[in-house]
């Protein structure tokens, strides 16, 4: 069999197929990222957009039409439209840490930080739940910002199984965290 199309792909993807999604990351993830940082100029930044891409694409089967020009010219699209609304998130996250720093009374910080120690003891608990690999990869990965490439070829292992690992921690720390905010009467994520 031939290569399969990028509207094929999409295709099965409109059917739930797992496997095309990862598919079509194998073939535009460089792409993107490389894309991506020229935006961005930050690679975590970059990588992230890329995931956000691929979440999209997931989450909202029915966006892409023939109509609308060549697939991978609707990829670079849907990427520089994330790559922007990270940068707009960034600003307004920094524009509010400025602001709280300098409007919120003493008595406020007090009772954020100590939501905030909360909320770092509930994600610690559960990073704790996590087996040895995934622990490694998701601290190499989000704590010390390694691509998934550079993962794979450090510790030995197919990028699948890096991407893979990474996806079901993130899974997992999401129950265990909403579990643990579940315990504390606090809203889940």
């Amino acid at each position: 069999m031939g290569t399969i199309s990028d509207f094929e792909l999409y295709e099965r993807i409109q059917k739930d197929d797992r496997e095309a999604l990862e598919l079509l990351y194998e073939r535009y993830e460089k792409l993107l990222y490389s894309f991506a940082f020229k935006i961005l100029q930050q690679k975590e930044l970059s990588e992230d957009a890329v995931q956000e891409v691929f979440i999209k694409i997931w989450r909202n089967k029915r966006t892409y039409s023939k109509e609308k020009g060549k697939f991978s010219s609707w990829m670079l699209t849907v990427t520089r439209n994330a790559c922007i609304d990270l940068l707009r998130k960034r600003s307004k996250t920094e524009t509010e840490l400025s602001d709280e720093n300098l409007q919120i009374p003493a008595s406020e910080n007090v009772e954020k930080t100590v939501e905030w120690r909360e909320e770092r003891e509930q994600l610690q608990s559960a990073i704790s739940t996590l087996s040895e690999e995934q622990k490694k990869m998701v601290e190499l990965f989000y704590f010390k910002g390694e691509s998934q490439q550079k993962i794979s070829e450090s510790c030995g292992v197919p990028l699948g199984t890096v991407k893979g690992r990474i996806r079901l921690a993130l899974q997992h720390l999401r129950k265990k965290y909403n579990e643990g905010r579940d315990k504390y009467g606090q809203e889940p994520m």
